[in-house]
């Protein structure tokens, strides 16, 4: 019986060929074979790049009512009113950001895993290391290298921020405005909370995704397969949106100041529970929602995935 692992990399998905192919002075090029139309290493990263993309067009009105809750502490209804006065052009004002932000963190997300896997567990091997430390090693470091991508959802939060209106007109002018005004430094604001939970959660995520998705009724059709994915991304998700809410609360609050002091996290923290009161309820304000986005938006992105890399 071979190696049981709870993590789910494309190795573990696929039987293993000896790769065929030309030597070069970088090491081993993989072809792949007839009928495929992207090489093995690149076709992660393009997989979850498409799947981010497809979530975000469909999700991003229900993110917008969720950061207004997050940043002000408003009830859904309230939110959901604020944007209605602010009109249906402004319904995706602030989409650019993500759009650019999701497609390519989580091309990296999935792309970087899968790389640092084979790195690592080649260098791992023989050494006697686990093989589940090395490969939360591999996600730990994937959900890191994304968090180079902060200023997206920096320029994000000043869009949507109905306060920065009148201030910056699209994503072009944001970034033009920070980085002429503030410099590059300014363009990070908010890094800490990202790191914390990128790690973290990619470690949970790529951890558990293959254990839940193992105790999933069998499926035998590619609409069972689809469910299974669905179901799987999206019980991880919105399970892992509900324990990070704190440090987005504190991102959103951080990134919503343009200039001044670089607040550290825990000051942030406590400033957000001290105007709401010191309630648990108060802070989580937006979870409800929050957990129902990201059961949708990590389904749509799994399954999406998963599928992708069946065809392409």
């Amino acid at each position: 019986m071979g190696v049981v692992t709870t993590m789910d990399p494309e190795s573990a998905r696929q039987p293993q060929v000896p790769p065929q192919g030309k030597l070069s002075n970088s090491g081993p090029v993989f072809v792949a074979g007839r009928g495929t139309g992207l090489r093995p290493r690149g076709k992660h990263y393009v997989c979850g790049s498409v799947a981010a993309f497809t979530n975000i067009i469909i999700t991003f009105p229900i993110q917008k009512v969720l950061f207004r809750q997050q940043l002000h502490g408003l009830r859904a209804t309230e939110a959901v009113q604020q944007l209605q006065r602010e009109g249906l052009r402004n319904l995706y004002r602030g989409l650019l950001p993500p759009l650019l932000q999701k497609t390519t963190t989580v091309a990296i997300m999935f792309g970087l895993y899968e790389d640092f896997s084979r790195l690592l567990l080649q260098h791992a091997h023989g050494s006697g290391a686990p093989e589940l430390l090395t490969r939360s090693m591999a996600a730990a470091l994937a959900g890191t290298a994304e968090a180079a991508l902060t200023p997206f959802e920096r320029v994000q939060t000043l869009l949507q921020d109905h306060r920065h209106n009148g201030r910056f007109q699209n994503t072009a002018h944001a970034f033009r405005t920070l980085l002429r005004d503030y410099g590059v430094k300014e363009c990070y604001r908010g890094l800490v909370p990202v790191l914390l939970r990128n790690g973290p959660s990619n470690v949970l995520f790529f951890g558990l995704r293959g254990p839940i998705k193992q105790r999933l009724p069998d499926a035998h059709t590619k609409t069972g397969h689809l469910l299974n994915d669905f179901v799987c991304g999206g019980l991880l998700g919105a399970a892992l949106g509900i324990m990070f809410y704190p440090l987005n609360v504190v991102k959103s609050r951080a990134q919503a100041q343009v200039g001044g002091e670089f607040v550290p996290c825990l000051r942030v923290l406590a400033t957000v529970w001290r105007e709401r009161g010191g309630s648990v309820a108060l802070l989580f304000r937006g979870a409800t929602l929050n957990y129902h986005r990201s059961l949708l938006s990590w389904g749509i992105i799994n399954a999406t995935y998963e599928l992708l890399l069946k065809v392409v």
